[in-house]
């Protein structure tokens, strides 16, 4: 029998079962479309295409935000996982290809980050203890050009991270890695404990063609950083005297990269403060945070764009039309944007097809050493270790729940219940009633091999399991309705979205849930259509169609914020048992309790016991070795 002692053992196992992966060929048969397939070990490659060249202009951009670790690619089978079955190396051989192409057009090609590098796979949250979340895996991002980074809100839950990035990661980009509103409290030379910025406040620079640049990376008014942390506020940040000189001298054209969302945040207040010293000089903003592609212009000579997440689409922006150096400022700008899935589809045709490079030729060796360096590293964190084999895909919004597609239907009836049995015998015979919230599961569980990296990917949340003993049946069996009522332990505001103050603690899933929502309802009859594949369906506020390969949306379905197992049978009403629930909402319990008992027994956090050492990242491993083994 699996136990929490066997899956910590697991995962210190170096069985180095991730290997390279040669030789293999994928695409559709077409001659154009017949490439060289290398990717990550497992990964399968897609059966789409991009449907239209790019259209290039004086200035061009690729961007990446949140990427969350996911520089391994997604290497499950499912759609529409192959749509982002490039990995990190990928990318680098056609950012590379990208800048030839630049150089040839005598354009200017520059490469940003918006922020969010760590949680989310194993490759940045697997490292062993006593290490640093994504110290290892940062380092491949360091290996491309980026010309501006920005920070993002996960590099500042936990101090060492944050003191990791201003110590390690910043210094390697000569001024370029961007904190203009967030500062680390570190100790100076002489071990006084001194506030300064994690990364650089702004910066200047000429591009290859010899255009001037100022840039900021701006975070929205988050809340939710660690000690010894700070952001300002991004009203007080653009009232600084060092953001008011940094604006006065005029550049070519500004550059903000920022971890805030380009819609219903502050970035106005920056570009209003821009153009109120600067009426026509073209404002480019790449944002980032909520995981949605979108696209606005604040003004004809500007825009703002924000490219997903979890490495799922690379996303040049493309200034086309007035010149960036035309002395008509008053004519707008004629820009395109277009979300590229990340894939090896997407830049072989793109370059093959359109352009002059040859398929076969594609892979730097820049690309093929960070591929080798990503398997490599997944070899050393064991990331291929597989506590059992999914029989099918679960999915968290996919399909309706309850059901038997339905992830929360399997972690409320059978991965929860078997774990904790696993996990604490000494109470597995006693009657239970078992509560979690369905925000404990970050991403859909897939048919085939359940690796350690699956498991931070699915849940990489570490709230522990509590329970508060001898609670009268009657009363627990209503608290799952009580706090469905209540609604997430995130509060919502009348339209469905986080509240005002959990927003900035860094809770944006009901913003990524509507965006997907609207596709579902906006596109669904797209669904019928066999020509296309699943995937994302974008509609923004900018021009033209902005995916670059046609997909039919995926399906969207409700879920509730909680989700419990079944009642135990031939119960007394006044039976007293265990309520099983996360210290993550222990606090809306114990005042649901108190509202049912009526007058009777008062909770109080006294009441609230480990429920032995088991977190809610360690469940579906427990499950997959016990069950599916």
């Amino acid at each position: 029998m699996a136990s929490i002692a066997k899956l910590a053992a697991a995962f210190a196992l170096g069985l180095g079962l991730l290997t390279p992966l040669t030789g293999a060929c994928g695409g559709s048969g077409d001659q154009d479309h017949h490439h060289h397939v290398r990717s990550q070990p497992g990964a399968t490659q897609p059966t789409a295409f991009p449907s239209s060249p790019l259209v290039w202009g004086d200035v061009n951009f690729l961007h990446t935000t949140d990427t969350h670790g996911w520089l391994i690619g997604h290497q499950k089978s499912s759609p529409p996982e192959p749509n982002y079955s490039g990995d990190f190396g990928d990318f680098a051989s056609f950012v590379e290809h990208m800048r030839q192409e630049a150089d040839a057009r005598g354009v200017d090609l520059l490469l940003v980050d918006s922020g969010d590098l760590h949680d989310g796979t194993g490759l940045s949250d697997g490292f062993p203890a006593g290490d640093v979340d994504g110290h290892e895996s940062n380092k491949f991002l360091a290996k491309l050009p980026y010309d501006i980074l920005a920070i993002g809100n996960h590099e500042l839950y936990i101090y060492n991270v944050t003191r990791d990035m201003h110590l390690n990661f910043a210094p390697q980009w000569d001024g370029r890695y961007l904190s203009s509103n967030v500062n680390i409290t570190i100790p100076d030379k002489d071990g006084k404990a001194t506030s300064v910025p994690v990364g650089d406040r702004y910066t200047k620079f000429k591009t290859k063609r010899g255009r001037k640049v100022t840039a900021f990376g701006v975070i929205f008014n988050f809340t939710g950083n660690a000690p010894n942390t700070t952001v300002q506020g991004v009203a007080d940040m653009v009232k600084e005297s060092w953001f008011k000189e940094a604006i006065i001298e005029e550049p070519d054209f500004f550059l903000l990269v920022g971890h805030m969302p380009v819609s219903q945040d502050n970035w106005p207040l920056v570009f209003n403060a821009i153009r109120a010293v600067h009426s026509t000089i073209p404002i480019f903003v790449f944002g980032g945070h909520t995981h949605i592609r979108d696209c606005v212009q604040y003004d004809g000579r500007s825009m703002a764009l924000e490219s997903g997440a979890y490495m799922e689409t690379v996303f040049p922006f493309v200034s086309s039309g007035a010149k960036l150096d035309s002395r008509n400022r008053t004519q707008n700008l004629s820009v395109t944007r277009r979300y590229l899935d990340a894939n090896r589809n997407t830049p072989t045709d793109i370059l093959h097809k359109y352009h002059t490079t040859n398929s076969s030729e594609f892979d730097t060796a820049r690309g093929e050493a960070i591929t080798a360096g990503i398997t490599d590293l997944a070899n050393r964190f064991n990331l291929s270790y597989a506590f059992g084999t999914a029989p099918q895909d679960y999915y968290l919004h996919r399909v309706q729940y309850p059901g038997n597609d339905s992830l929360l239907s399997l972690l409320a009836d059978k991965i929860i219940p078997v774990a904790l049995k696993i996990g604490f015998p000494e109470r597995a015979n006693i009657s239970n009633v078992i509560v979690a919230n369905a925000g404990s599961q970050r991403f859909d569980l897939l048919k085939g091999p359940f690796t350690r990296n699956d498991q931070l990917v699915v849940s990489p949340f570490t709230n522990a399991f509590v329970y508060i003993p001898n609670v009268p049946f009657s009363i627990a069996k209503q608290v799952l309705g009580q706090l469905n009522s209540a609604g997430s332990p995130q509060r919502r505001t009348a339209d469905g979205l986080e509240s005002a103050e959990d927003y900035a603690a860094g809770h944006i899933q009901s913003r990524f849930d509507r965006w997907r929502q609207d596709q579902w309802a906006r596109f669904g009859h797209r669904a019928a259509n066999e020509n296309f594949t699943l995937g994302y369906v974008t509609k923004d506020s900018c021009s033209g169609i902005g995916d670059d390969t046609i997909h039919s949306p995926i399906p969207y379905y409700p879920i509730p914020d909680y989700v419990g197992s079944p009642l135990p049978t031939n119960v007394p009403e006044d039976a007293g048992l265990d309520l099983i629930i996360l210290d993550f909402f222990q606090n809306d319990t114990i005042k649901i309790l108190n509202k049912l008992s009526s007058g009777g027994k008062q909770y109080t956090t006294t009441d609230v016991l480990p429920y032995g050492d088991i977190k809610i990242d360690q469940i579906h491993a427990l499950y997959a070795e016990a069950v599916w083994n």
